[in-house]
């Protein structure tokens, strides 16, 4: 069996507020850690049947930037359901939503 990991880094300021968010993966190409502004990470706890989340964004992320990660992180929130269920048809409703949503926030493809 194969086993990979993937690494978060976190560096807090004296407030514990990110300043800096370094990622690696032992199955990447790229063997060093490569930082990222924001990141999302949700967890499904089998024995209480929720989830675990932790998001995360540096200080310095600019707002227009988070509207855009939101929007892309929905755009493939879809495509996981659909690969995970099945469900075209309400995966269709959340790409009407996600239109709708770069609408009101004026994100630009």
């Amino acid at each position: 069996m194969k086993t990979a990991e993937i690494k978060l880094t976190i560096q807090l300021d004296d407030n514990n507020v990110p300043e800096n968010i370094l990622w690696e993966s032992t199955d990447s190409q790229n063997k060093e850690a490569l930082p990222v502004q924001a990141m999302m990470l949700s967890l499904w706890d089998q024995s209480f049947k929720n989830t675990l989340k932790i998001d995360l964004w540096t200080k310095d992320m600019p707002v227009d930037e988070m509207k855009r990660f939101f929007y892309e992180t929905l755009q493939t929130m879809g495509d996981t359901f659909l690969r995970a269920t099945g469900e075209k048809n309400i995966v269709e409703d959340l790409r009407d939503y996600c239109a709708h949503f770069a609408d009101k926030m004026d994100i630009r493809k």
